[in-house]
């Protein structure tokens, strides 16, 4: 996702479908706006002011979904999770625990 859409989604406060209801376009020298704003009786269209001063939560939302990527990359299968829990029910260890713990330091979230 590029940073408008993480604007939008603050805007929005959720996140649109971005083939139907709020359709992004590219001039063709990189600069996104958006073409179509199909939820106006939710929102209105936001200016580019009210865009610009989200920058910080659209940022925020970037990086959150980076580490949610990353950590989704190192858990293990879910195969492998469950029998990390069925095996600490039954020993009475905490690798689970340890194992979720260490991906969630490792890829922390603002």
């Amino acid at each position: 996702m590029s940073n408008i859409e993480f604007k939008i989604i603050s805007y929005l406060g959720r996140t649109p479908n971005f083939e139907t209801e709020v359709k992004l376009r590219d001039k063709g020298d990189g600069v996104i706006y958006i073409q179509e704003w199909n939820i106006s009786s939710e929102k209105a269209k936001p200016t580019d002011s009210q865009l610009s001063a989200l920058e910080t939560e659209a940022t925020k939302l970037l990086n959150n979904e980076k580490a949610d990527a990353k950590r989704r990359k190192e858990y293990l299968s879910w195969q492998d999770q469950m029998e990390m829990i069925y095996k600490d029910q039954k020993n009475g260890t905490t690798t689970y625990k340890d194992h979720c713990d260490k991906v969630r330091s490792d890829n922390p979230k603002e």
